[in-house]
C-alpha cells in the first residue's frame, strides 16, 4: 500500500500545506522526501520523491524553478513543494503554476513557519506505517491466492482489519510485460533499466485504479490483481475495460507488450487459487497466440483448458513428435517454412489463396508445401480426424514454444 500525495497533505501537523497545482498527480505514490539543494535535480533522484524547494542554498528565480519542474516531470517525482515566505522565495511565480497544472505535476506551497523537521517526520512515519500496512495486505493476498491458509475465515477476518472488501465474487488478473531483451539490444543498460521501471511504474499505478482498493501483486513486469466480477456481465465489462486499455498502451510501449489473462467470473475468496490458475493459463494463451491480440479470458480456452489440464508433460510432448516430429526436425535444419505453412493453412480454414496471401508466397509454391507436410506427417488435410490431431499438435507446440 503506497502513501499517496493525496495522503500527505491529510497528515495532521500539514495542514498549512497547500496545494496550487497539478490535481490531477494527487494519487502519484511517495517514495520519500528529497530536499533540493542543488540548481537541479535531474541526477539527483530516482522517481517518486516528493520534492522540497527551499531556495536557502540556492537562488531560485523564476527560470530555475520552471528548470526544476521540467526536470520533476522527467525524473517521474511525486510532486514539487516550494517553501515560501519572506527571505527567500516570496511566491510562486504564475507561470510556474500554469506549468505544473498542464503537466499535472502537483505543485504545493508550504510556508517557511512551518518545519522541515516537523514535516519530514510526518511523512517518514507516514511512510513506515503505510509500507507495514502495505505488507500485511499483500501477505493475506498471496495466502489467498496460492491457497496457503488453515483458516480461510481467519484470514477473511485479518482482511477485513486490514480494511481489505473481500466479501463477494472476484476474477483474477495476471499481466505479464515482455520484449525487454530488445530494448538492452538497442540502448545502454542503464538507461534501459531507467525505462523498464518508469514502465513498470506507470502500469502499476493504472492497475490500482482497476483493483477496487485491493493491492495488486507485482514484481519484475509480472502482475496480479482481483476485479470484482459476481456475473458474466461484469467479467465481460473487466474485459472490455482492460481491453480498451491495453491496445493503445501496447502501441506507445514498443517493442515492449503487455499481455493479460483472465479467470472465469464469480469466484469467492475459497476458489481464489483456483482463479490463479485459471488466469495463468489463459495468460500463456495470450502469449502464445497472436490471434489474441494480447488478451485472453479463460472462459474462451475452449479445447486448450483440457491440454492444460494434462500434468504430464511427456504425453503432450510425445503426441506433438507423433504428428508434427517430421516438419519441426525439417525446419531445424531447413529454415521455418513448413510449420508456419502449416499454421497459415489453419488460421485461413484451409484457403490456399489466403495462406499463401498471409505468407506471402505464390500459390503454387504453398500447395507443393502443403503436399510436402502431407507426405512427411503421413497424414491428410482433407481428412477430418487428420485435421483434428493437427489442430491440436499446433496448439502443444504454440505452448511450448
Amino acid at each position: 500500500m503506497s502513501l499517496t500525495l493525496a495522503d500527505v497533505l491529510a497528515l495532521p501537523g500539514l495542514e498549512s500545506m497547500r496545494l496550487r497545482a497539478g490535481e490531477a498527480g494527487l494519487d502519484n505514490g511517495v517514495r520519500w522526501p528529497y530536499v533540493a539543494e542543488n540548481s537541479g535535480i535531474a541526477e539527483w533522484v530516482l522517481g517518486g520523491e516528493l520534492v522540497f524547494v527551499t531556495g536557502i542554498n540556492h537562488p531560485r528565480d523564476e527560470a530555475n524553478l520552471l528548470q526544476l519542474l521540467e526536470e520533476a516531470c522527467e525524473r517521474q517525482v511525486a510532486g514539487l513543494v516550494v517553501l515560501t515566505g519572506p527571505t527567500y522565495i516570496q511566491a510562486i511565480p504564475q507561470r510556474l503554476l500554469d506549468a505544473a497544472e498542464a503537466a499535472g505535476m502537483p505543485l504545493v506551497e508550504q510556508p517557511y513557519s512551518l518545519k522541515m523537521v516537523l514535516v519530514t517526520q510526518a511523512i517518514g512515519s507516514a511512510l513506515i506505517q503505510s509500507e507495514q500496512l502495505g505488507r500485511s495486505r499483500h501477505d493475506v493476498l498471496e495466502r489467498l491466492l496460492t491457497g496457503d491458509y488453515q483458516s480461510l475465515d481467519l484470514l477473511l477476518h485479518r482482511a477485513t482489519q486490514l480494511g481489505m472488501p473481500l466479501a463477494g465474487h472476484w476474477q483474477v488478473v495476471q499481466l505479464q510485460l515482455e520484449g525487454s531483451e530488445s530494448l538492452f539490444a538497442q540502448g545502454d543498460a542503464a538507461s534501459v533499466e531507467a525505462q523498464l521501471a518508469r514502465q513498470h511504474d506507470a502500469i502499476s499505478r493504472r492497475l490500482r485504479q482497476f483493483s477496487a482498493g485491493l493491492p495488486v501483486q507485482g514484481r519484475a513486469g509480472q502482475w496480479t490483481l482481483l476485479l470484482p466480477a459476481p456475473d458474466a456481465a461484469a467479467a465481460l465489462a473487466n474485459r472490455q475495460q482492460l481491453a480498451n486499455w491495453l491496445n493503445p498502451l501496447n502501441l506507445r510501449l514498443s517493442p515492449l507488450k503487455l499481455f493479460i489473462g483472465l479467470s472465469a467470473a464469480a469466484h469467492p475468496p475459497a476458489r481464489l487459487a483456483q482463479a490463479q490458475e485459471e488466469a495463468r493459463q489463459a495468460l500463456a494463451a495470450a502469449r502464445r497466440f497472436s490471434e489474441r491480440a494480447g488478451l485472453c479470458v479463460y472462459d474462451e480456452l475452449g479445447v486448450l483448458k483440457l491440454l492444460s489440464g494434462v500434468r504430464d508433460r511427456a504425453l503432450l510432448d510425445q503426441f506433438l513428435n507423433e504428428r508434427l516430429g517430421p516438419l519441426l526436425r525439417h525446419d531445424l535444419h531447413h529454415g521455418p517454412s513448413l510449420m508456419p505453412t502449416l499454421e497459415a493453412w489453419f488460421h485461413e480454414n484451409g484457403n490456399l489463396v489466403a495462406a499463401a496471401q498471409r505468407l506471402a508466397v505464390h500459390r503454387n509454391t504453398l500447395t507443393h508445401r502443403v503436399q510436402r507436410i502431407e507426405a512427411l506427417c503421413g497424414l491428410t488435410l482433407d481428412n477430418a480426424y487428420d485435421r483434428l490431431d493437427i489442430g491440436i499438435a499446433l496448439m502443444i507446440w504454440r505452448l511450448s514454444a
